[in-house]
């Protein structure tokens, strides 16, 4: 057992669609219920809640409770001082194994604050860090390295609610507690222009090693929600992300940022941006800061995002990205299901991706390339930086209720390479021509799919013998009229 110191899962998702669809159905119910209810606790979780009187013991050698340091928990007093003492106290244990942190039921207000190496954040059921709303309590950061200037704002920007740089061993769960950025006076004045500086992530980790999020729930984040920037060994599971899914700019779910060895599974996310966003740098930053996001495992998950996409890549991908696999993923009534968006001047490449399994279920597009998003730090990128796009898979993709199943927008100087279709049945809302849109592929189709591919793809039967090559690889039939 811990030794207390004075102060001094959910499974995996069934593959069957039948069961996805149920499971996301009730999901979404709840979801909207639990918001019009105003219920802000704990958080709804797809994936359940702890039952009461639960132990919160871990297996850290060491356990502190905030209350310990001074923390009250009733939403109005300012507990940043009593994360400060109890982390530094954690902080001095880290040769013995390190501590754990209890956060009991109560609303902890505080500002940013941050992490030390060989620590478990633990949030009961019915804990809620809050975020202070004030902007000057968010400390100023040097912009990322591999971003250039700033990403809303040249010069320094506001740290994350949650922050943690060159760590070891992070933990942070709970029995479904919560961490709630009260983004909504962010987003505000971010639309009114009235912030000089580039928002904070709700959680960010940076230059780390062996990150662990689970069972707890994520929401309203002034920004991106989860940004691990350049770690190795990530793994998120059984994490609720929230946002509303409309006038909460930018607060994507979870953006791995030149990370490798990631798992993201068994999550619920919904959010006003994209649900995952994997990146790796922008542009001539990106590029001379080098260092790729790969190895990535998203599995078993349901996502939305009305405003951008379930699962992206990029836009921001200089530094590379590799080997990635997607399987067991819902997307429903979002704009997007699955998107791989890039431009001149990021260089860089897009190689081994992997979609399997995949259920689109009232998505206005289905799969989405893109080679012109066109937002770049400066004008001083490489205008001869193009982004390589090379083997990339979709296999098992079903759904329902989608205007556009696959819009693939390569280009003459970013054409898009090997990439396969392999057990596609996709209902559709549109039953006009090119709903089926490329531009600039060469790839394959094995077996018969709905809908009837594009013609600058080859055919093979279900043995993967060739029945038509195609010879029109650089034909255009992109409508975004449709």
């Amino acid at each position: 057992m811990a030794e207390s110191l004075p102060v001094g899962g959910f499974p995996a998702f069934l593959s069957s669609h039948k069961t996805l669809f149920i499971v996301l159905w009730i999901s979404a119910f709840g979801s909207v219920f639990l918001w019009q209810r105003d219920i802000v606790g704990a958080g709804f979780s797809v994936f359940g809640k702890a039952g009461p009187g639960r132990s919160m013991s871990g297996s850290r050698p060491f356990e502190f409770n905030i209350t310990d340091f001074g923390g009250v928990g009733d939403g109005v007093t300012d507990d940043t001082a009593a994360f400060e003492r109890a982390i530094s106290a954690i902080s001095k244990l880290g040769k013995r194994g390190g501590g754990q942190l209890n956060v009991p039921p109560g609303k902890w207000l505080t500002a940013p604050f941050n992490l030390t190496s060989h620590m478990t954040l633990f949030l009961a059921e019915d804990a809620e860090i809050l975020g202070i709303q004030d902007e000057k309590r968010w400390p100023l950061m040097p912009p990322l390295p591999s971003y250039g200037y700033g990403r809303e704002h040249r010069g320094p920007r506001y740290g994350s609610l949650i922050h943690g740089q060159n760590l070891k061993d992070v933990v942070i769960t709970g029995h479904n507690g919560s961490i709630n950025g009260q983004g909504q006076s962010w987003w505000t004045k971010y639309r009114q222009k009235l912030l000089n500086h580039t928002r904070g992530p709700l959680v960010q980790i940076m230059w780390s090693n062996d990150i662990v999020i689970s069972n707890i729930t994520l929401r309203d984040s002034p920004f991106w929600t989860f940004h691990p920037y350049d770690c190795k060994n990530v793994t998120v599971r059984n994490v609720t992300i929230l946002a509303p899914v409309f006038g909460a700019p930018n607060t994507d779910g979870i953006d791995p940022d030149s990370c490798e060895d990631v798992v993201i599974e068994d999550c619920y996310i919904c959010v006003g941006d994209d649900a995952i966003a994997i990146k790796s740098g922008w542009d001539q930053y990106g590029i001379v800061y080098g260092q790729p996001s790969r190895n990535i495992l998203i599995r078993n998950l349901i996502v939305r995002s009305m405003v951008s996409a379930g699962v992206s890549i990029g836009s921001e991908m200089s530094g590379g990205v590799s080997n990635v696999t997607v399987e067991n993923v819902t997307v429903w009534s979002s704009r997007r299901a699955v998107r791989i968006k890039t431009a001149v001047g990021r260089g860089g490449y897009v190689r081994h991706i992997t979609y399997r399994n995949l259920t689109f279920d009232d998505a206005q597009v289905g799969i989405v390339i893109k080679t012109d998003y066109n937002e770049h730090p400066d004008m001083d990128f490489d205008k001869n930086a193009f982004p390589i796009l090379e083997n990339i898979s979709f296999t098992g993709i079903h759904g329902q209720g989608v205007r556009v199943p696959v819009r693939i927008h390569g280009s003459e100087e970013i054409p898009v390479r090997n990439v396969t279709f392999r057990d596609m049945n996709v209902g559709i809302t549109y039953k006009k021509k090119h709903i089926f849109q490329c531009a600039f592929v060469q790839g394959r189709v094995i077996g018969t799919i709905f809908p009837a591919p594009c013609e600058n793809l080859d055919i093979y039967d279900e043995e993967e013998r060739p029945v038509k090559l195609s010879t029109a690889q650089n034909v255009t039939e992109i409508d975004y009229g449709v």
